[in-house]
């Protein structure tokens, strides 16, 4: 099948050495402090999850790709005692690493509630409401593209979400060509944005409900939070009883993942100091979740096999939905949401924020890889209708980053002049 995708290979090509040259023009003290903080910034996770994205795109249509799209397939039994659980590669990928993900997710987003740029009312609102604006215009634009489709309007939850690594690259690409308030406020977006993805994953995106075992897991949630209470600091107090809720969720009908979030609420966070249980575990997180977990889950859930059939329903509602939703929905929402709260006098746009900036930041705020793809797994059980759905996210996130890159690079007094 290699002669069937020079296209493909060229375009991987050109698209890498780009991001080698953005990166080599960065000035020399910044290329300093990215490298001393390359293995725990978001920058590395998102340059890391764009290679591998690319790698796996490469290889599933290369020959010999059934055989990787296959290996993500294979059932992998675990036995423990008398816990015997048998899941494919991919779905322990997606249930099982995934909760770390969150549980990083969790504790970032309580840091930022407690001590971080959401801590204080007047600079949390501002990228609260961008991100209320950024995730209902997306999901009302896929609404509308599937309403006379009831196998695919599940997945208006898809277009919801922003992917802070990518994103995050994105700006650092930039340097100093932006203001660190819109760095500040995409990054809070992106958070609030996880937050929202977290809610409409736990709401829409279970299973059948087992009261039994979801009794078990808030049981055992309300221990891990006597425990915060009765000020026991030590991880291990909430480790081991994690990954006894981890199992506990897994059967009780709501998103196993979801246990990453309630561990990362019951983990003590004293101030934030760094001594502190949530700080400790935090920074031990992200080296893993960025390096390895992230990439991986890239790699297991891109394992697509691109075939010329599929290129006609990208026009169809699902497709569609996802890629208007994305590219249009969310600058469009997180623009006026923004400009919306500061004419009612609820929040107030840095001064350095220009209109093409905060428009800049909004399309990148269209992409959405990681939870977007995640959403896609949950919504649908047809591998055509997952796959489809997959291609249209990495379309929009593609057309998303090099639009906001270039609107963000290159000024455009039109768009500074807008009211």
């Amino acid at each position: 099948m290699v002669h069937e995708f020079p296209t493909l290979y060229k375009i991987t090509y050109n698209f890498v050495a780009f991001m080698v040259r953005k990166i080599r023009e960065v000035s020399e003290f910044k290329i300093t402090a990215l490298f001393k903080g390359f293995f725990t910034g978001s920058q590395t996770g998102g340059i890391l999850l764009l290679l591998c994205t690319l790698i796996s795109l490469f290889t599933a249509n290369s020959i010999g790709g059934i055989d990787y799209r296959n290996f993500w397939d294979t059932s992998m039994p675990v036995h423990a005692g008398p816990v015997q659980l048998e899941h494919s590669l991919s779905a322990w990928i997606n249930e099982g690493l995934m909760a770390l993900f969150f549980l990083l997710v969790g504790l970032e987003i309580k840091r930022e509630f407690l001590v971080g740029e959401l801590s204080n009312k007047k600079t949390a609102i501002l990228p609260v409401i961008a991100a209320i604006g950024g995730m209902i215009v997306p999901a009302v634009i896929y609404f509308i593209c599937n309403v006379n489709s009831p196998e695919t309007i599940i997945g208006a939850g898809i277009p919801t979400a922003t992917d802070i690594a990518f994103a995050i690259a994105i700006l650092g690409l930039l340097g100093n060509k932006i203001p660190n308030a819109l760095k500040v406020f995409l990054t809070a977006l992106a958070i609030m944005d996880d937050l929202g993805a977290i809610i409409l994953i736990a709401v829409f995106y279970g299973t059948e409900f087992s009261g039994f075992y979801l009794i078990l897991t808030l049981a055992l949630f309300a221990l891990l939070m006597l425990f915060n209470k009765l000020k026991m600091k030590s991880l291990w107090y909430y480790l081991p009883l994690g990954i006894l809720l981890w199992y506990f969720m897994l059967h009780s009908g709501i998103h196993a993942t979801m246990a990453g979030v309630l561990l990362a609420i019951a983990i003590p966070f004293e101030g934030g100091g760094h001594n502190s249980a949530a700080h400790i575990l935090e920074k031990f997180l992200q080296k893993p979740v960025n390096i390895f977990i992230i990439p991986i889950f890239a790699l297991a859930n891109t394992a697509i096999e691109i075939r010329s059939e599929m290129i006609p329903d990208l026009l169809g509602p699902e497709s569609l939905g996802i890629i208007l939703g994305l590219f249009f929905g969310k600058p469009i929402g997180i623009y006026l949401f923004s400009k919306g709260s500061q004419r009612l006098k609820w929040s107030q746009i840095p001064t350095n924020i220009t209109n093409r900036k905060l428009l800049g930041a909004g399309i990148l705020g269209g992409i959405g890889f990681t939870m977007s793809i995640f959403v896609t797994n949950l919504a649908f059980d047809e591998k055509n209708m997952i796959d489809l759905g997959k291609i249209a996210i990495l379309i929009a996130s593609a057309l998303a980053a090099f639009l906001g890159y270039l609107l963000l690079a290159y000024p455009s007094r039109k768009i500074d002049t807008l009211n």
